[in-house]
């Protein structure tokens, strides 16, 4: 018997055994206890010390920390999602986010536009602005809040840090951030063409273009279209594109080097025109609106990047962003039609915002080896500058004029860090962030603020490399987010304006390479403190005809907790087999909280927090040119909202691809949710069907149902 053969019955048995066992826990222990053992089966049945294997884990560099670094050597949490690594044809940020711990996202339109990290961060917006909790760059441009942009056209890497990223992000990055990096221009000229089918009348195409302009300078362009008819039939209008995707990416790159340095411009247009119908009466595909509504966002982005040797000792780290975005999101408020019910109502709501946003961050450091006191002592300072501009249009049928609103927001900060070893291989690390956030906002109905915050961030770094190269750290880190306002003109005084949030993260973290490089180990344990949570609730209104209007808005609870456990692994058990895997451990509770509505929440989980998430998967070469490749996913069960009760149930998805690869053409078949499981993506609680008197229950958006489809490139 071949010692594949071997491993795969020994995997299998050891299983059936473990799962019989498995069966008498309850679910979230199940899944734990399958997972970690079906792993351990595999590394004792797999043929590790094969005398032919030779095959390590590939290091990845992160981008996002103030010096690049490996993901191994990094004391930070942090993820590195490759957007291709398993075969499947994916175009947004949303359909990769599960293969990391602790990270979530909320829909509510055509994509998800707001993200979740250990539990925090908003989950959509109406009339108000607000400050997101998880930032989100694509090469260095500032694009939090506005995610639809978030495609993955063209994109090499996608880093994930949990935990506060008060020094090196400071205020749009209380509960971490997503760094989206690009691909370098290529040395050769060279190129590819992309194209791809999959149901639901999927098409993908797309081309790239690489390679040098001249001995020192070279570019990288690129153009990308997605398109389908999206997952809804409107029985209404006898429609199945409804609720579809239209994507389309262009991004450029030009990049050269100096004798001392180098320099980079970006530049790229993400144009959106997405339908958006995704509510049912009856919690189904099947929507009946006679007005669809629409999702639709264009941005258009140049970004400027300077590294620059001043001297031996020091280098200037420079860059400057803009991007301008064009949104429109709006929907059929009663999701039906007129005449639908005698006692029905008809309305749609309408948001187009204009959102101009401009960076600057000049950052002076210390060259390698060239710190202070004779090289012991890296430094880093630098200054930030953030400017935010957003228009605001309300159409909306219940209003006689057109809500307008202006909201500028100007953050200041002067940030530090010094690192310095204490004993060989025992390194601290302190850094400070001061920022300076000054907003102005009015509007149409005569509200307007002008608020100020002084906010401050930090952390405190303590590394210890092993003999072997791995890496134990701890750290307390500081993050907030600035105060805000509510806009509604029927809110009462005392609901308008909130406090700044901050939050204080300890955590103990593990980063190791074992097994001759053959298995890449990462763990982290933390506890994080929130102070003057900023939450959002909702005060549901009824209207003379009966029906209820939902007035959303963001206040202060008093506290809350959020702890857990995050593990990573990549094996490399063979010549033939990887194997990867995620897990995510999530307590979240508040603390002396009484929303909106009057309900104690005292103790209650905060939303958008499963108490579980995996990621597991392999990939087998089962030839020279082809792969297969199989994955799983899940999530436990969690509440959509800390106004209501309303919970996403728990979800496993199985995905997976077979591959064909030489130099020249890439060849995949692939299939995501294959079990066709449904799932949510988004919920709410009030009354909407005048077919029980507007009662209020729960609405959902299911996620994406079984997808498949082929994808072809041809490269030059």
């Amino acid at each position: 018997m071949s010692k594949l053969c071997l491993s795969v019955c020994l995997s299998v048995c050891f299983s059936v055994r473990l799962s019989s066992f498995a069966a008498k826990l309850p679910r979230a222990a199940q899944l734990l206890q399958l997972s970690i053992l079906s792993f351990a089966a595999c590394l004792l049945s797999s043929p590790v010390f094969a005398d032919d294997v030779d095959d390590v884990i590939e290091e990845v560099i992160v981008t996002g920390e103030f010096r690049d670094t490996s993901v191994s050597q990094l004391a930070a949490s942090v993820s590195v999602l490759l957007p291709e690594q398993n075969g499947e044809s994916v175009s947004h940020l949303e359909e990769i986010l599960g293969r990391a711990p602790n990270v979530n996202f909320s829909s509510g339109g055509s994509r998800a536009r707001f993200f979740q990290v250990r539990g925090i961060g908003e989950r959509g917006q109406f009339s108000e602005p607000l400050n997101a909790s998880v930032g989100l760059l694509v090469d260095g441009v500032d694009l939090s809040g506005i995610g639809t942009a978030a495609t993955l056209a063209d994109v090499s890497q996608v880093e994930v840090f949990r935990g506060p990223q008060g020094t090196v992000f400071g205020a749009n990055a209380l509960a971490g951030l997503i760094n989206v990096v690009t691909p370098d221009v290529a040395d050769e000229l060279s190129g590819s063409v992309d194209f791809g089918l999959g149901n639901y009348s999927a098409i993908d195409l797309g081309g790239v273009l690489s390679g040098p302009i001249n001995d020192r300078v070279g570019f990288r362009i690129s153009a990308h279209q997605y398109k389908d008819d999206g997952f809804i039939d409107n029985t209404r209008l006898g429609r199945d594109n409804t609720d579809n995707h239209d994507e389309t990416t262009v991004r450029g790159k030009v990049a050269g080097d100096l004798d001392q340095g180098g320099w980079q411009v970006v530049f790229g247009s993400i144009n959106v025109d997405n339908g958006y119908d995704a509510f049912s009466l009856d919690n189904d595909r099947n929507t009946r609106s006679d007005e669809p509504g629409s999702d639709t966002q264009e941005s258009k982005y140049l970004g400027f990047k300077l590294d620059h040797n001043l001297n031996e000792k020091v280098a200037l780290d420079a860059s400057i962003a803009y991007v301008s975005s064009n949104i429109d999101y709006g929907y059929d408020e009663d999701w039906t039609f007129a005449g639908f019910d005698v006692d029905g109502y008809t309305a749609t709501d309408l948001y187009s915002r204009d959102v101009d946003t401009a960076t600057l961050d000049l950052r002076l450091l210390s060259r390698a080896g060239e710190g202070l006191g004779a090289g012991k002592v890296d430094w880093v300072v630098g200054f930030y500058a953030f400017d935010r501009q957003v228009d605001l249009t309300r159409q909306y049928t219940y209003l006689e004029d057109n809500f307008t609103s202006d909201f500028d927001v100007d953050r200041l900060a002067l940030y530090g860090e010094v690192s310095s070893e204490l004993a060989a291989g025992l390194r601290i690390s302190v850094g400070l962030r001061a920022e300076e956030h000054s907003a102005n906002y009015s509007d149409s109905e005569s509200v307007s603020f002008a608020p100020d915050d002084n906010l401050l961030g930090g952390r405190i770094l303590l590394e210890k490399v092993l003999a072997d190269e791995n890496l134990l750290y701890a750290s307390l880190t500081r993050g907030y987010k600035s105060g805000g306002f509510n806009t509604s003109g029927s809110l009462d005084a005392d609901l308008r304006l909130y406090d700044p949030e901050t939050l204080w993260n300890l955590e103990l973290g593990y980063k190791g390479s074992l097994l001759e490089d053959r298995l890449s180990l990462r763990a982290a344990v933390f506890r994080m403190q929130r102070r003057d949570v900023q939450t959002a609730t909702s005060i549901t209104r009824v209207r003379p005809n009966g029906s209820s209007e939902f007035i959303d808005y963001v206040g202060n609870a008093a506290e809350g907790i959020n702890q857990g456990f995050e593990f990573e692994l990549a094996f490399q058990a063979s010549d033939r087999l990887q194997l990867s895997a995620s897990l995510g451990l999530l307590d979240t509770q508040f603390e002396d909280y009484i929303d909106g509505s009057g309900q104690n929440l005292d103790g209650r989980d905060q939303a958008q927090a499963p108490s579980y998430q995996f990621y597991l998967s392999g990939d087998y070469q089962i030839a020279q040119d082809w792969a297969l490749n199989i994955n799983v996913e899940g999530k436990d069960d969690y509440y959509f909202s800390d106004s209501h009760a309303e919970r996403s149930s728990s979800y496993e998805l199985l995905n997976a691809s077979i591959g064909y690869s030489t130099e020249r053409w890439d060849f995949s078949l692939w299939g995501r949710n294959l079990a066709d499981t449904d799932y949510f993506v988004r919920g709410f609680f009030f009354g909407n069907d005048p077919r029980d008197g507007y009662t209020a229950r729960g609405f959902t958006q299911l996620g994406a149902p079984r997808q498949f489809g082929v994808s072809a490139s041809a490269n030059f």
